[in-house]
């Protein structure tokens, strides 16, 4: 009888333990982060982790082309078709659900029965902030989203890196980033400022957290296309300086990711590879062969500064492309985590179904609505009622026992599917 209750109060004690750990005020954990060893990642016994896994994009950053919008291709846009169709109120409530459907513990759980080890969930810095944004006008959820999804991680095995992929003012100027046209986080001291704030609060309350893997500080800054392109790059460095020593001063534990310039493809903006001493850096690749050519660029940069480089995104490919790229990263020793979990249609580990009318809902999203009478007209040219409709069953086709898994998409990148 003694032994048993001795048993009994060491199980208590053990599952007290594992409550505390859990707590959302992240200030025990364990100290298995993963950290930069040359090359390589390893984590806290010294074994090398190599990343494979997914964006959960779309779900904290909607992004028009996911829904097979084209006009209507940002957050922002994507708010103002969904209230010209529904009114705020239906708008609001739409968000909320979408938040709520479109990544839950089932996705998660999925993820980690593929093999993947690693998720990369992009998100938009206005859930830190009072900004009107995806339904909720003050007292933003980010940290409550990005709790769930850490708290999910946790209990499926697997890593999460923090991407943020929508900065203040912009860091691209074009749809990804939710900007105005011009990329004026470069321009704007209080862009900037409140950039690194954002930053600060997120690693202060996560600075104890290993599931976090790291913080990948902005996504794809500068486009190719811009006059002024070189001016703006040389502004890139400094400001992941500034943002790296302001995130040091209150988290110590977790690796800082840096993109670089035009798309994350050009690395030549960066000049000082010593600044941190938990650092990498993540590029991207989409179209072209999958051939050495593609990525050595990347590889000699690595090599270069012997810090780990990954691929932050690659996909929309054929199978063949997919499984050619993967071989190739895996030969050079690049982690990498695919774009996207899910979407409308194909190119995905999973597919959401067309909802009924869907085809209306996407004529309607391309129709001239720049003015009030061109909304208002385009309202008389539809069934809003049908358009509404179609936009819940959105929601629930978004669910992930509701969607399509492309088991030979999943297959062709070397992971698995019903194992």
């Amino acid at each position: 009888m003694k032994k048993h209750l001795i048993f009994v109060l060491l199980i208590a004690s053990m599952l007290s333990g594992c409550v505390k750990s859990i707590n959302s005020d992240h200030t025990k954990q364990s100290n298995d982060f993963i950290k930069v060893s040359g090359k390589d990642l390893v984590n806290s016994k010294g074994e090398k982790y190599f990343i494979q896994g997914v964006n959960i994009g779309q779900w904290l950053n909607p992004e028009g082309y996911m829904f097979r919008f084209h006009k209507t291709n940002s957050p922002r846009f994507i708010n103002e078709l969904i209230c010209q169709i529904g009114g705020p109120e239906f708008a609001t409530d739409f968000w909320q659900s979408y938040k709520d459907n479109y990544i839950t513990k089932k996705d998660i759980e999925f993820i980690a029965s593929t093999g993947a080890n690693t998720i990369r969930l992009p998100f938009h810095y206005k859930l830190f902030t009072n900004e009107d944004y995806l339904g909720l006008y003050e007292n933003q959820d980010g940290f409550a989203r990005i709790d769930s999804a850490v708290a999910w991680c946790k209990a499926a095995g697997l890593r999460l890196i923090l991407d943020m992929h929508d900065c203040p003012g912009g860091q691209t100027g074009d749809n990804i980033d939710d900007s105005y046209g011009y990329p004026w986080l470069f321009e704007s001291e209080k862009c900037q400022q409140q950039f690194c704030d954002i930053w600060v609060k997120i690693a202060d309350y996560y600075k104890n957290e290993p599931v976090i893997l790291g913080y990948e500080l902005m996504n794809e800054p500068i486009p190719h296309y811009l006059e002024n392109k070189e001016e703006l790059i040389k502004k890139i460095e400094p400001l992941y300086k500034r943002a790296t020593s302001a995130i040091r001063d209150v988290d110590t534990n977790h690796i800082i990711i840096l993109g670089g310039a035009q798309w994350n493809t050009r690395f030549d903006c960066f000049t000082d590879y010593s600044f941190d001493d938990n650092m990498m850096y993540s590029c991207h690749f989409y179209g072209g062969p999958a051939c050495q050519e593609a990525l050595q660029c990347y590889v000699d940069f690595r090599d270069k500064v012997n810090l780990p480089m990954y691929m932050g995104e690659t996909g929309h490919g054929t199978y063949e492309w997919l499984h050619d790229m993967s071989v190739l990263m895996n030969k050079n020793n690049i982690g990498w985590t695919y774009w996207p979990i899910k979407k409308v249609e194909k190119s995905a580990w999973l597919e959401i179904k067309r909802p009924e009318n869907w085809d209306h809902v996407l004529d309607y999203s391309e129709a001239d609505r720049v003015s009030y009478r061109e909304i208002q007209a385009a309202a008389k040219m539809y069934d809003l009622k049908e358009l509404q409709q179609s936009l819940l069953e959105y929601l629930e086709n978004c669910k992930f026992e509701n969607c399509l898994i492309d088991t030979i998409y999943i297959q062709s990148i070397g992971l698995r599917v019903g194992e």
